[in-house]
């Protein structure tokens, strides 16, 4: 009883009796800065320059307040009233100054405190941490959201805006951040608001990760054009032939041919020697499953139980030698499909990186669901590779590439894919979705979700969902929310378990779903505020109309549709061109364009 006594009459002591100290810091109110200054270093880079441009004009939009940008700061009468941009030395010798000496190129430190507010991160060139910095304190602090490329909600600051005071810092859990849709790709900016970190190489964006993506390369550096008709035996012995016509790239390699090692290995020193801002590069198969079961090579893949034993001792020898010349370089290659499964005996060298594939996977329930067959096989070779390999990234599918259009059930496993790859040591996630394309399902909402659980898988998938809808589609969310999860319990419930290529009956998308679909998004249409909102409800609804003309998107001949069938699918057909084309959709799947499914539904139907 004592024991608990004694530190309350302290405390009581220390509230009651001992003056409070002057030292304590202060927070600051974002409405009151109307007398503050931007400061950045004299010499700051193309980054921290557009960093500052940046924070002044998304401030000014959510206070009316326009700071002014100045490389010598003037103290003021009232003291100092700063907010520092990037590194330099006015920031160094202020009462928030630090050294970011240690800071990686994406790191950053937020301080706020007594009239001063530091957003820093490394200075060096090709860093993008003070501008990540920025986006982070506007979004947790000032509130804004970049939800679009063509819509940021930028809230305005009320009097109560009190921040800080605080310091932090943040190290990004991932090296290399991909969600790849068209909308990230072909807007260098807006990648960089929703940091992804792949896109472009624009020094005021801050460049890109020195990391590339590991990807199909076998047919750069040694190609059957150039060497299939002398040297035959260079590729892949299949069914007793040496195949130099295959799809997905090309022929794969005899992977135990020593002149082709010495080719590839040639060929990548040769890579690097040209571009030394690389941080890894690709040795991997190409996309196909001829892999070369010559004597040799097959002896590996026996004794390994894999046909990545030929494939990693082949990696092996290559990164012995990039070792030599480039010991920070990694040599990646993909464990994909035949080569998912980790070999028996053979390890990694140190500098090999493993760029683990989940295409065979169920994109409905969450990778890590033991009760989910297609899942737990993977689950079991990501845990292997981690025994054997301290370089893991990996390729994550998030659509239906035969289907772009088409619901697809997978919104409520982005959370739990991401942080289950996080947890296991994956440096780098590249989320594949519609990177070809403009205008996929839902494509606006899934590209905010990705991105912003791969710069801070922490978040929660559900409230951002929630924050988009609410934001992008105002009054008429309700009902297309309830319209995703119609489709996601459907599925559930169906027991299905689909892959990344389907139709709608894979996804448990029938007639039903569809006109549901439709009546929901009617609705979504009468409840919007104003055009703009109706033209976002719009865009997001070809995915009902796409799912309500699958009885007929098969059928490449008019004569083989039912006049029955037509008269009912005619009008469906026509809203939904009418659509792709006002909403600038280009592909309907990753390998077909709008243009020619646009020709033959026409034609089909007279249009």
């Amino acid at each position: 009883m004592y024991r608990n006594i004694v530190p309350m009459i302290i405390l009581l002591y220390v509230l009651v009796v001992c003056p409070v100290s002057a030292t304590v810091p202060s927070g600051v109110n974002l409405a009151k800065l109307a007398n503050w200054e931007i400061v950045i270093a004299e010499d700051a880079s193309p980054s921290e320059i557009y960093a500052a441009e940046e924070f002044q004009s998304y401030f000014s939009q959510a206070s009316s307040i326009r700071l002014p940008i100045v490389s010598k700061p003037e103290p003021t009468t009232d003291g100092q009233h700063h907010i520092f941009i990037g590194s330099g030395p006015a920031m160094r010798a202020s009462n928030v100054g630090f050294s970011t000496d240690e800071f990686g190129e994406e790191d950053f430190r937020i301080i706020v405190r007594d009239d001063n507010i530091a957003i820093v991160g490394s200075p060096q060139a090709g860093t993008r941490g003070t501008l990540y910095g920025v986006y982070t304190f506007l979004e947790d602090y000032v509130g804004v959201r970049f939800l679009t490329v063509d819509h940021t909600y930028v809230p305005m600051v009320g009097t109560w805006r009190v921040i800080g005071p605080l310091d932090r810092f943040y190290h990004p859990s991932l090296r290399f951040r991909w969600s790849y849709y068209g909308e990230t790709n072909r807007n260098p900016a807006f990648a960089t608001q929703i940091r992804v970190n792949t896109v472009t190489t624009d020094a005021k964006l801050g460049g890109k990760t020195g990391l590339n993506l590991i990807n199909h390369s076998f047919y750069r550096y040694l190609s059957s054009q150039k060497y299939g008709k002398e040297h035959p035996e260079y590729f892949a012995l299949v069914d007793g032939e040496r195949k130099l016509k295959v799809g997905g790239g090309g022929p794969e390699l005899c992977l135990t041919n020593p002149d082709v090692l010495r080719i590839v290995t040639d060929s990548v020193l040769d890579a690097l020697r040209k571009n030394p801002s690389m941080e890894n590069i690709s040795v991997s198969q190409n996309d196909n499953d001829k892999y070369c079961r010559c004597p040799r090579c097959a002896a590996i893949d026996e004794r390994e139980d894999t046909p990545m034993g030929s494939l990693l001792t082949f990696v092996n020898a290559v990164a012995d030698e990039v070792a030599k010349e480039y010991p920070d370089v990694m040599v990646g290659t993909l464990s994909y499909w035949y080569s998912r499964k980790p070999p028996k005996t053979i390890r990694p060298r140190p500098n090999v990186q493993i760029q683990l594939c989940s295409i065979e996977c169920c994109v409905l329930h969450p990778i890590n669901d033991p009760k989910c067959e297609k899942n737990v096989q993977f689950c079991q070779d990501l845990a292997n590779w981690g025994k054997m390999c301290n370089h893991i990234s990996i390729w994550n599918y998030n659509t239906n590439f035969s289907n772009y259009l088409l619901p697809c059930p997978n919104l409520r496993v982005i959370e739990s894919n991401i942080r289950y790859f996080v947890a296991n040591n994956a440096i780098g996630i590249f989320m594949q979705a519609a990177g070809n394309a403009l205008g996929a399902e839902l494509s606006d909402l899934r590209n905010y979700v990705m991105a912003n659980l791969l710069w801070d898988p922490s978040k929660s998938g559900r409230k951002l969902i929630d924050e988009f809808l609410d934001l992008h589609y105002g009054r008429s969310a309700d009902p297309i929310w309830r319209f995703i999860n119609l489709t996601h319990e459907n599925a559930l419930a169906s027991g299905l378990h689909p892959n990344c290529f389907g139709k709608a009956k894979d996804y448990a998308i029938d007639e039903t779903i569809a006109q549901a679909g439709l009546d929901a998004f009617a609705e979504a249409m009468k409840l919007a505020e104003n055009d703009t909102v109706r033209a976002r409800v719009e865009k997001a609804s070809i995915c009902t109309y796409r799912a309500a003309i699958e009885p007929i998107w098969y059928i490449k001949d008019k004569s083989s549709v039912d006049p029955a069938l037509a008269k009912r699918m005619r009008p469906l057909v026509k809203r939904f061109l009418e659509l792709c084309k006002k909403y600038g959709v280009t592909h309907v799947s990753e390998r077909s364009e709008i243009e020619a499914e646009s020709k033959r539904l026409k034609h089909i139907f007279g249009l």
